[in-house]
């Protein structure tokens, strides 16, 4: 093989230029591939075209897209890395990212590391993030990462244990134990950059995104220092931390979020953006002053792990058709309701995907804005700057959508502007907090919204509760007792020979016998006998029977057909459409 010229050669130019450069290809050559390229309809790369054809190994073109990139290829076969190298980089952290370090300049703190693929460049800024060192990226052959993780990396990752030991016999954070507010901004930065307390967040980090935890939480108290994670809607505490280590870690996180370190005192909000495994994560941070220190709540935004498929979020076949019925009306309203946490942004987005095509204009108004999504138009509520939903809204009018999404209904003035909106050909999409669909209508009213609109515009309510899915690993069937079926309103004679199971537990879903979540739907479409009701001011509970009538199955309801399917427990269903039913 041709000598590889000087990776400033090769930076930045187009691949067959890049081959010529290495000896490995003529023009002709190049041109060839181009033309095969152009006769397989252009979806295939250049790249794995000239393998095909013979004309170069994959090493090569591992070789070229590295100086393409600007990076250079290094063999780390044979390579004998000193331990204090490989220690600078978590065992986790390498695997996750599939990284060997090779050289670490502490005086400048400069590491060099090796990857894989040049494409992974995003892990260099994870690795700035999260390790605060300055990178130096170069690529290596798969298999030898492969090889050297095996060698270096035997443990797949630090206990926390031994790592909490290791923080506790840190002199560097031991001084600072009962000092609390006497702390100086030098001090504090020293914490923050401490290996010990780097180390724990990014175990603790990649740990939260691997178990598909929804938030973190760090949270301060007299004596203790907890640590938190939140899976399905259910929060597992970790093993604690020394609580001196407390400061360190929130003023680390602040460093992360570019947030002010000498600000005690204030809540502060911001976000750190991750690359974990190919998968954008965006971590929300929240930080709250209390009386023992720091709160820090860190949100977890793993795109990778939201499908916002209409039909993938647990809908059954008749609520489906239901929902795209609705959705598909040229305006009106429609709400989707219940509890803070009960999966209603998902739903939402999941509508709005769906609707989400080059001849519509869809503009949402979010607090926050969760996920982006391609061909929308989505802002950020800033109440205090004066951006509310309902001056958002107003502006957005002007601006020709076809479809707007308002994140929350709260008061009088938004439930008006979305009226106006739908009444002028929108279709407006909106969520409310009440316990179930019916009563949805008693809350708008009691906003000040009169009847005569609300019946006008208002076209469907959805209400929904997440309920943790049984793990299929370990789902084993059994035999509710009399006093289960009681909780609920079921006697043995009503189940008749119909099968029930649980979770036993294993090590897929942390022996809890549950993995993933899914929702619990009650839709209610408007008709005219709903409409006439609620003009004459109608109770809930007279609201509900109308639309239970009309072919509403409410949430539990819901429930108990998802535990005939298999699919949750009856704790699940109770625990979700108690309040519901009350």
């Amino acid at each position: 093989m041709a000598k590889t010229p000087p990776v400033s050669e090769l930076k930045g130019r187009s691949l067959g230029r890049v081959l010529i450069k290495m000896g490995l290809l003529t023009r002709e050559k190049v041109h060839e591939g181009l033309v095969v390229q152009k006769e397989r309809g252009g979806k295939i790369k250049l790249g794995q075209i000239f393998i095909e054809m013979n004309l170069i190994k994959p090493k090569d073109l591992r070789i070229a897209l590295a100086g393409q990139r600007g990076m250079e290829y290094v063999e780390i076969e044979g390579l004998d890395i000193p331990n204090s190298v490989i220690e600078t980089v978590p065992a986790q952290m390498a695997r996750t990212y599939r990284i060997i370090p090779i050289q670490h300049d502490k005086s400048r703190n400069r590491l060099t590391v090796v990857m894989e693929s040049p494409d992974n460049f995003r892990a260099i800024d994870d690795l700035n993030t999260l390790m605060g060192f300055a990178v130096d990226a170069k690529v290596a052959d798969e298999d030898a990462i492969t090889a050297a993780l095996d060698k270096y990396y035997t443990e797949e990752e630090s206990s926390f244990n031994e790592l909490i030991g290791e923080i506790e016999s840190d002199a560097s954070l031991t001084q600072f134990q009962g000092r609390d507010q006497s702390i100086d901004l030098d001090d504090l930065k020293e914490m923050a950059d401490s290996g010990g307390v780097k180390k724990l967040l990014n175990l603790v980090l990649l740990q939260a995104i691997r178990d598909k935890a929804s938030d973190i939480h760090f949270e301060p108290f007299e004596d203790e220092y907890k640590m938190r994670y939140r899976i399905d809607g259910v929060l597992y505490e970790m093993v604690p931390p020394p609580k001196h280590i407390a400061m360190a870690l929130s003023s680390r996180i602040k460093v992360m979020a570019n947030l002010d370190i000498a600000e005690r005192r204030l809540p502060q909000d911001g976000r750190i953006p991750l690359v974990v495994g190919g998968n954008p994560v965006d971590l929300r941070v929240s930080i709250l002053p209390t009386m023992f220190g720091e709160s820090v709540v860190l949100r977890v935004l793993d795109r990778s792990q939201v499908d916002l498929q209409l039909d993938m979020i647990g809908l059954r076949e008749h609520e489906l058709k239901m929902v795209r019925q609705l959705i598909h009306k040229p305006n009106g309203i429609i709400v989707v309701t219940g509890p803070t946490g009960s999966g209603k942004t998902t739903t939402l987005y999941s509508c709005l995907k769906e609707l989400n095509d080059t001849q519509t204009k869809i503009i949402t108004t979010e607090n926050p804005v969760e996920y982006d999504i391609d061909g929308m138009v989505q802002v950020q509520i800033r109440p205090e700057i004066g951006l509310t939903f309902a001056k958002c809204l107003r502006s957005i009018l002007r601006q020709d959508p076809d479809i707007c999404m308002v994140g929350e209904i709260r008061d009088l003035e938004t439930a008006e502007i979305s009226i106006q909106a739908s009444l002028t050909g929108h279709l407006v999409f909106t969520t409310l907090h009440t316990n179930d669909a019916p009563s949805s209508i008693a809350r708008l009213l009691d906003l000040g919204v009169e009847p005569f609109l609300a019946t006008a515009t208002l076209e469907g309510i959805l209400a929904q509760r997440l309920v943790r899915r049984i793990c299929v690993n370990c789902k084993t069937e059994f035999r509710p007792t009399e006093e289960q079926l009681m909780e609920l309103n079921l006697m043995p004679e009503d189940v008749g020979d119909k099968s029930f199971f649980y979770g036993k537990g294993c090590d897929q879903c942390n022996n809890t016998g549950y993995r993933g979540r899914q929702g619990l739907f009650e839709i209610m479409a408007m008709n005219d006998e709903l409409r006439d009701l609620v003009m004459n001011h109608a109770s809930t509970s007279v609201l509900r029977e109308a639309a239970k009538r009309s072919g509403m199955h409410t949430l539990r309801e819901n429930g108990l057909a998802s535990i005939f399917d298999g699919i949750t427990t009856i704790e699940e269903v109770v625990r979700e459409t108690l309040a519901a039913e009350e």
